[in-house]
């Protein structure tokens, strides 16, 4: 990619996240970026020790075409001496290289946000094998107006809203803050669906809960709209993602 990360010990828990997004035109850029991630990026981000990639299309997005890749790290500090890595890499230089050239540039631009991992949150883990059928994945990001209502936002999702979640056969795989990007404070979190029908039943049995209602009451009670701005996405999986 143009950044990446350090080889993470087994024993250590992803705490930090990159997330990079690539935004495309129509042409020959889409085509072109798949071709340079599955053989250039993904491999040497194994390579140099980060977590397993989420290599995602949007399906809709503010901007279209688009592609993002998460991937994880234990520190800070792995994830500057991946990027070492992975800039030093003769194979991902030539891949990149490849990518670079062409009759138009190979992107339109590129962003990166870093994200802190909830305590509560799982790692992104890899599949065991690949699936027959990449999932749908939402992307959330929830603002919020000051850091106490922030933390009080991770406190409703540790305590209730979790349990709420898994009832509702909703379960994210990622849960985090937002250390450097846009619209901060902000709670980010990354939900798969098997298909937008699971999706769309997934999140009315939630909603008509009994106790989200009342968590949800008792939430803007005491801290007040926790919430003023919610930005929602859908993506799918890759074929060459990792985590899909």
């Amino acid at each position: 990619m143009g950044s990446a990360m350090a080889a993470p010990s087994e024993t250590k828990p992803m705490r930090f996240y990159a997330a990079q997004y690539f935004y495309l035109k129509n042409g020959s850029q889409p085509a072109r970026i798949h071709e340079y991630l599955k053989n250039g990026a993904i491999p040497t981000l194994k390579r140099a020790g980060a977590g397993p990639p989420l290599v995602l299309e949007a399906l809709v997005a503010p901007h279209m075409p688009q592609i993002a890749v998460f991937f994880g790290a234990p520190s800070f500090e792995s994830i500057a001496n991946i990027h070492s890595k992975v800039t030093a890499d003769p194979e991902w230089r030539k891949q990149f290289a490849a990518w670079e050239t062409g009759d138009e540039p190979a992107v339109e631009s590129m962003s990166v946000t870093l994200l802190e991992a909830a305590p509560y949150s799982p790692a992104l883990a890899a599949d065991a094998e690949p699936r027959k059928t990449p999932r749908i994945f939402e992307l959330r990001v929830y603002h919020a107006p000051t850091a106490r209502q922030l933390e009080a936002l991770h406190q409703r999702f540790a305590d209730a809203e979790i349990g709420i979640f898994l009832c509702s056969c909703i379960h994210p795989v990622l849960y985090s803050s937002t250390l450097v990007g846009p619209m901060m404070p902000n709670l980010t979190y990354v939900i798969p669906f098997d298909n937008l029908d699971a999706r769309e039943k997934g999140w009315a049995k939630f909603g008509a809960d009994p106790e989200w209602v009342k968590v949800r009451k008792e939430s803007i009670d005491k801290y007040g709209q926790i919430t003023t701005t919610i930005q929602i996405s859908l993506w799918k999986a890759t074929a060459y993602s990792p985590v899909g």
